[in-house]
């Protein structure tokens, strides 16, 4: 049996779309949105989810996370309405699990809105 999977991100509020993610696209992909993480940024595209995330004491070590809509198999938003403090989506990508905590600000059902927009055409 496959072990699946499963990276965890913590998107802390929604930022300027940085400008050096211009070298991460290719020709003709656009960027929509964009999120801090808690030592980097998430980037929301037309194509993919492109997270960079620093690594080690001094967060020279940049590690890049690229999940293509196409791979998005199925997604879920959750949020417990106006008292929520965290709310949460998951990805199930065919290389696996992917969850991300929002804090309190982040508007989840644009997020849920931006994913439907890309997953589902």
């Amino acid at each position: 049996m496959a072990v699946e999977a499963q990276i965890e991100f913590t998107f802390i509020s929604e930022c300027e779309v940085p400008a050096d993610v211009a070298g991460l696209l290719v020709p003709g992909e656009q960027p929509v949105a964009a999120y801090k993480t808690i030592r980097d940024s998430a980037i929301f595209t037309d194509r993919r989810l492109i997270i960079r995330d620093a690594q080690g004491i001094t967060g020279k070590k940049v590690e890049i996370y690229s999940i293509p809509w196409k791979s998005v198999e199925m997604w879920s938003t959750e949020n417990a309405g106006h008292i929520d403090v965290n709310a949460e989506v998951e990805l199930w990508t065919r290389a696996g699990h992917l969850k991300v905590n929002l804090r309190k600000g982040i508007d989840v059902r644009r997020l849920d809105l931006l994913i439907g927009a890309y997953v589902l055409r």
